[in-house]
């Protein structure tokens, strides 16, 4: 998948090999169920039409740059995925490009009708666009599919509209799948995404008390300081070897305890691998997976994090989070043999 970023001056078409594209526009937290069908349908139209695909969003989140321009920081959406996260689900849907646009106060105060002339007619010169049953862009929100439908019937490109899609009666969006990570329902979650809750990223260097506790850990930081799930989790890491590992991880906002604090306050998914396999483990240089792509699914919220009184107490709880990770994973295995004993009679 081909990703761009940014918006060209104005009047200047995006490249050659862009335009004439079958396109969806949203924000996309997730990749659920619900975008993955609305881009199957991108997906579907392009190839009967001959043109490129192409997903429109938005970095950062429009809610963002509202909440930060009205200095009210309760606005601003927490945020399921990464950047990163975001863009490698696009690409495994299958979409041919990315159009990745900065939401700053030049879009934010673009009217509805320039946002069609400048961006997508002239820019692009979409033949298709597809978007949702609450679609709405523009300044002050202005624009909606009935707008955005008068214009394509005057200039020569098709709208659609796709409605809601439904998981057992429940309408899967953005905010259903934060609702149920904030709850810690990992299970709701992943039926509303179609796969485990999972974030992925270059393991970084941390305080490195997790060797002194004995508890070594993989450190991926989340780009941005208000995540949807946060906690204790039971966790399955990819990319280190060819099966996962399994783990239990502690996903949150780190106080910083001196001036020299590498985590600097930001949100740290902490991972401590329950068993190296010794191959796994010989692989890694000196024993370390810095700067390794790394992918961690989060399958069980164990429990919130907690304020420990001491070192020692923080060493107790990691020790207790690993049992009851270790339960857990017995626990899962068992019902799969039940299950497969089930399916054989």
């Amino acid at each position: 998948m081909n990703i761009i970023r940014g918006l060209p001056s104005s009047g200047t078409p995006f490249p050659s090999w862009l335009q004439a594209c079958a396109l969806t526009i949203g924000n996309f937290d997730g990749v659920h169920r619900g975008h993955q069908a609305m881009l199957a349908l991108l997906i579907n139209e392009a190839k009967h039409r001959g043109v490129p695909s192409c997903v429109m969003t938005f970095e950062p989140h429009p809610r963002d740059f509202f909440a930060a321009k009205t200095q009210r920081p309760e606005l601003a959406p927490a945020r399921i995925a990464t950047t990163r996260d975001k863009l490698a689900e696009l690409a495994a849907c299958g979409v041919d490009h990315c159009l990745v646009l900065p939401f700053n106060s030049r879009l934010a105060d673009m009217p509805a009708e320039q946002f069609i002339d400048d961006i997508l007619r002239q820019g692009l010169g979409v033949q298709y666009v597809l978007v949702g049953d609450d679609f709405r862009f523009g300044a002050k929100r202005q624009g909606d599919y009935a707008m955005l439908d008068t214009a394509g019937k005057a200039h020569g490109f098709d709208v659609a509209r796709m409605m809601s899609y439904e998981v057992h009666g429940l309408r899967v969006s953005s905010s259903a799948v934060r609702q149920a990570l904030q709850e810690g329902r990992m299970q709701d979650a992943a039926a509303l995404l179609g796969r485990p809750y999972s974030i992925s990223g270059h393991v970084v260097h941390g305080r490195k008390l997790g060797r002194e506790l004995g508890f070594r850990t993989l450190n991926v930081r989340f780009s941005h300081n208000n995540p949807a799930a946060s906690g204790i989790f039971v966790v399955q890491v990819h990319g280190l070897g060819d099966q996962p590992l399994l783990g239990v991880a502690n996903m949150g906002v780190r106080p910083s305890l001196d001036d020299n604090d590498v985590n600097g306050g930001r949100v740290l998914l902490e991972t401590h691998v329950l068993d190296w396999p010794a191959h796994v483990a010989a692989e890694l240089p000196q024993g370390e997976a810095y700067g390794r792509i790394v992918r961690v699914d989060l399958l069980e919220k164990l429990h919130d994090e907690l304020k420990y009184d001491s070192l020692q107490a923080l060493k107790d709880g990691i020790a207790r989070d690993c049992d009851d990770a270790r339960a857990w994973f017995a626990s899962m295995h068992l019902q799969t043999q039940r299950q497969i004993t089930r399916d054989r009679i």
